[in-house]
């Protein structure tokens, strides 16, 4: 056997930079096991995008804006009994109705909103009003929104490295703006070495993970926030009381698939004081870093 085609493709999705490095057969080979992976990602964000009036999330979320209810695929409804599981899990911190909360929270505009902006939307927050049976999903309290952002990035990291692999590709891995999926390792059987960022200094990598296959995901204040006064106000927002959480500045997991690393970060940030417990009790591998620049777990 020769040498196998290298191919890196950078491309933008779901609102982040994205990259797909894979080793294939050929060169042919990897063109078109690039093409179909960027194409996968793409048809789900078309499927489950806020920003798109003609997604299915969007006809999800006009059902519940009227009160109303519609029935979903066997996708949609495996993605919303995960989300289900995740709120369980959670003790409702992580729930897929929170993101109504925007409508207070502009981290583009640097100030925080008024409490009474916040109040009125908590009443439209909670997976427990919303009644869910598979394959029908109902809104008996009106003005309600779903939003399947902390999931389906991950999904869709799963679904490419799944699709690479039923394509013959077995090297190779897909970063979905931070979210890793591992298709394999590299041909020589090395490990993939995945940097962590430093939370508070931009540029700077606080972790290097060597990684020969599962996913590893970072949840973190860092993406969008303001600062007031001097404090952080990060874009992770509990639903329980509209305001960002504010104890821990990054969390990183390692599991089998991108989607539990990624929920099982994101839950981690969410539980605050007791998010180190929670990731320990867990027994993922993980890092976490508090917000005083403490750091904890194990990650390998």
């Amino acid at each position: 056997m020769g040498a196998m085609a290298f191919l890196r493709r950078p491309f933008r999705a779901m609102g982040s930079p994205c990259d797909l490095q894979l080793f294939a057969e050929g060169p042919a080979q990897a063109r078109l096991v690039a093409d179909a992976a960027i194409a996968e990602v793409a048809r789900l964000e078309a499927r489950y995008s806020r920003y798109r009036d003609d997604s299915l999330l969007s006809e999800i979320n006009r059902a519940a804006a009227a009160g109303g209810g519609i029935a979903v695929d066997a996708e949609t409804a495996s993605l919303l009994d995960y989300a289900d599981a995740c709120f369980r899990a959670s003790d409702g911190a992580f729930d897929v109705t929170s993101g109504i909360l925007r409508r207070a929270w502009r981290f583009d505009r640097g100030a925080l909103p008024d409490p009474a902006q916040v109040r009125p939307l908590l009443a439209k927050v909670g997976w427990h009003k919303v009644e869910w049976a598979s394959p029908r999903l109902g809104f008996p309290v009106p003005g309600m929104e779903i939003d399947l952002g902390g999931v389906v990035k991950e999904y869709a990291a799963d679904r490419v490295a799944t699709l690479c692999r039923g394509a013959g590709v077995q090297h190779g891995l897909v970063n979905l703006g931070g979210d890793v999926a591992i298709i394999g390792p590299r041909p020589d059987r090395s490990p993939w070495r995945i940097g962590i960022r430093d939370p508070r200094e931009a540029g700077r990598v606080l972790e290097t993970v060597s990684l020969f296959q599962g996913a590893l995901a970072t949840s973190g204040d860092y993406e969008r926030c303001i600062v007031v006064d001097g404090v952080r106000y990060g874009h992770i927002l509990d639903p329980r009381t509209g305001w960002p959480v504010r104890h821990l500045a990054s969390v990183s997991v390692l599991a089998d698939l991108c989607v539990v690393a990624g929920s099982a970060a994101t839950i981690g940030v969410l539980a605050q004081e007791r998010g180190p417990a929670w990731l320990a009790e867990l027994g993922l591998p993980h890092r976490w870093v508090d917000v005083n620049g403490g750091c904890g777990g194990i990650l390998e």
